[in-house]
């Protein structure tokens, strides 16, 4: 698909069919929210300001009503944490959060019934120490460029996602057992239209 034709296309997608993401589409996405995409500087594939890269990607992968099937064939239901210098996932625990997330995100039905659903955290002080003050601005700035290359690529693929930010600052937390200093930016659910 053409860059013209995702844009084009990217819509808020609130409903998902009850089907796993496979293992590649997930990968895909990932790379397009947090990838590196220049191995010797680090870059990645949003711009980060001064290339401190405050952001997280966290990934909550649900299992089905039957709770035999994953969200994503070849991998167990759990909570991971994308790790972008090697491109793979740290699982932090298994078993489906989707529930936690879903009643902190003040209960929005996408959050529970996606298969997936990514979760764009940022750690402040990471750009505080360049930018002072403005950090909290780059950090949302940053933000929105993932959760605008997550809608894209999910375009590409034939998915659909919606960005959500109205949820329970410290709930979520919770949810995901953030540390100190690290705060929840955006829900974004995952699936097939």
């Amino acid at each position: 698909m053409s860059l013209e034709d995702a844009i084009g296309g990217r819509r808020s997608v609130r409903e998902y069919k009850p089907e796993p993401l496979s293992l590649l589409e997930l990968s895909r996405l990932l790379w397009a929210a947090q990838g590196i995409t220049e191995p010797r500087s680090g870059f990645r594939a949003a711009p980060s300001a001064g290339a401190t890269f405050p952001l997280e990607v966290y990934v909550a992968i649900g299992a089905n009503l039957d709770g035999r099937r994953s969200g994503v064939e070849s991998l167990q239901p759990g909570l991971y944490r994308y790790v972008p210098g090697e491109h793979s996932l740290d699982l932090l625990r298994t078993g489906d959060s989707r529930r936690k997330l879903y009643n902190a995100a003040l209960r929005q039905d996408p959050v529970r019934h996606a298969p997936v659903v990514l979760v764009i955290t940022g750690v402040t002080a990471r750009t505080a120490g360049r930018y002072g003050d403005r950090a909290a601005r780059y950090i949302a700035m940053e933000a929105g460029h993932v959760s605008q290359n997550l809608y894209l690529k999910a375009t590409a693929l034939g998915l659909g996602t919606v960005a959500i930010g109205a949820f329970q600052d410290r709930a979520l937390a919770g949810a995901l057992e953030l540390s100190s200093g690290e705060e929840p930016l955006y829900l974004m659910p995952v699936g097939r239209r």
